[in-house]
């Protein structure tokens, strides 16, 4: 029976150590070999996505062509010494992709349609939300504004959404989109993540908590496995680590 492996990941853009943690990211990455991830904070200066994906492919065939293939949307409104978007990395067919904007400093989501072993198609979307903490009522407009475009015009029944929605369990916008999808690692625990943010590479004030998660849904089959990913430190360095969050996997069974 063919399975699906899906991710998310925030790369943190260049901040905080990259030319340090980023060969730690793609050794992670490789011990799981996910058919799609969704990405965010790119760093589109420093060509951090096609970094990564050459040195994914690099290591997994001998070319950097193949199997992955990346897919970028820029934030539509961009600051100045800081041009960033969202992406997927996927070993899977892409039919097509479009984006929607989503406001609160020109946050997107992508979205690709693409064709999964069984000749069947999938809409995956990669998201990153709004980050302010107080404005929760902000994150709740952005999944209502994400789920009638995903059920409006080019509907699926199978979609996955995978990001940063920088929002707790406990918030609105999460409460709101479990309204009609499942989260795959709820699936598994009956519980969400103690936390996927922050790892030791940052310093904060103690406050950690879930923000990343993966959304299936009722289409989708149910979920297989569900982990934690990118959570090693470097062996000589206890506070580098692959980026300030952890990821999520999620294996599908189709």
């Amino acid at each position: 029976m063919p399975v699906l492996r899906v991710a998310t990941i925030n790369l943190c853009n260049r901040q905080d150590r990259w030319q340090e943690r980023r060969h730690l990211l793609v050794e992670q990455l490789l011990e799981t070999v996910p058919d799609l991830v969704s990405l965010q904070e790119i760093s589109f200066p420093v060509r951090q996505g096609r970094w990564l994906r050459q040195q994914l492919n690099l290591r997994l065939s001998g070319s950097d062509k193949s199997p992955y293939h990346l897919y970028q949307q820029p934030k539509k409104h961009l600051i100045k010494g800081y041009y960033e978007g969202i992406g997927v990395l996927t070993k899977l067919p892409v039919i097509y992709r479009d984006a929607v904007g989503l406001g609160y400093g020109g946050r997107v989501a992508l979205r690709l349609n693409v064709e999964l072993p069984t000749r069947q198609t999938l809409d995956f979307v990669a998201i990153h939300l709004h980050h302010v903490p107080a404005d929760k009522q902000a994150r709740l407009e952005q999944t209502m504004k994400l789920v009638a475009w995903l059920n409006g015009r080019r509907r699926v029944p199978r979609q996955i959404i995978a990001g940063d929605f920088n929002a707790v369990p406990t918030e609105p916008a999460i409460q709101y989109m479990k309204q009609a999808y499942r989260s795959a690692y709820a699936e598994r625990y009956e519980r969400e993540p103690l936390a996927t943010y922050p790892t030791a590479l940052v310093s904060t004030d103690g406050w950690a908590g879930c923000l990343d998660y993966i959304f299936v849904s009722t289409a989708v089959p149910p979920i297989h496995h569900a982990q934690l990913f990118c959570t090693r430190h470097a062996p000589n360095d206890n506070t580098l680590y692959p980026s300030d969050h952890v990821g999520v996997l999620a294996t599908i069974q189709l």
